[in-house]
């Protein structure tokens, strides 16, 4: 295995076109600060909650997930991660340590000792979802709730770029938001995740209960943008989202047999939708 071919597939493993959940993570609390915003401290944050978090957090799911990701028809790809080889799994423990071993001092030169506790304590949550055989991944609902470890990503971005932490409603949405967006991949991945016998809240639920929590979800998060964060055209947007929810539930999909195509579709449409609600939150100077 040459080592281009060993640096394409970890780069692979961190999904690029999943980037953006830990890039909106990152950039919300800075909303609004941008001329208090030390360079330094944000140029180090958002290089790591690109690459290397992401790294830590999908490669570390794939050499577990090893036997579901054969079955996956997403995988494969640089929008929804890698399909490695026995060989290229093996070095994934390896690769993690050598990211975070570089990327560690740097976050803590930059923003303190209190950057490596986040650190900890996200590993710390990564290594409860993947535990091989009582990974939260496989209990559901703890698939669902382990998502808020993405949350720690909202404190470091304050931290070190010395704003303050988002406000209750805020941090809810984003946890909501995560919600929403493990809920839509375990939709999408529901016929593999069985076929592997995989238990997930999708595969718990079946598919149209699933999308309907994701409606539900999706209906909480409209609730918070019109009120408590005063944004009317933000809840006007998730307002269009919810009714291709309700369509693809009721006309287009239901039980959410996607094809290859249109998972990709969906993945490219959803990093648009999600660059547009980072520029308008980031042009308004935050929710409101």
């Amino acid at each position: 295995m040459t080592t281009a071919r060993l640096l394409r597939f970890h780069l692979q493993a961190s999904r690029p076109g999943l980037w953006f959940p830990t890039l909106w993570l990152y950039l919300l609390p800075l909303a609004g600060h941008w001329g208090e915003v030390p360079w330094t401290g944000f140029v180090v944050g958002l290089l790591w909650c690109t690459f290397p978090l992401n790294h830590m957090v999908y490669a570390w799911n794939d050499a577990v997930d090893a036997d579901t990701d054969r079955l996956n028809p997403r995988k494969g790809s640089w929008l929804f991660g890698a399909q490695g080889t026995d060989e290229e799994l093996a070095t994934v423990p390896q690769g993690i340590v050598a990211v975070q071993a570089f990327a560690w001092p740097v976050l803590a030169w930059v923003g303190g000792l209190r950057m490596l506790v986040l650190c900890a304590l996200i590993v710390g949550i990564l290594a409860a979802y993947n535990h091989p055989t009582r990974g939260l991944r496989g209990r559901p609902p703890g698939d669902l709730l382990s998502q808020v470890g993405y949350l720690l990503v909202v404190p470091l971005s304050a931290w070190l770029n010395g704003v303050p932490i988002p406000d209750w409603p805020v941090v809810g949405y984003l946890a909501l938001f995560c919600a929403q967006a493990q809920l839509m991949g375990e939709v999408m991945d529901i016929e593999p995740d069985r076929a592997a016998g995989r238990h997930t809240t999708a595969t718990v639920l079946g598919a149209r209960n699933s999308k309907w929590l994701v409606i539900g979800v999706v209906v909480g998060e409209i609730g918070l943008l019109a009120g408590p964060l005063h944004d009317p055209a933000f809840a006007g947007g998730m307002v269009g989202f919810l009714g291709w929810l309700l369509l693809d539930q009721f006309v287009l999909f239901r039980e959410g047999r996607y094809t290859p195509g249109q998972m990709r579709l969906f993945g490219v449409t959803g990093n648009v939708c999600a660059v547009a609600s980072m520029a308008w939150v980031w042009w308004q100077g935050g929710f409101g």
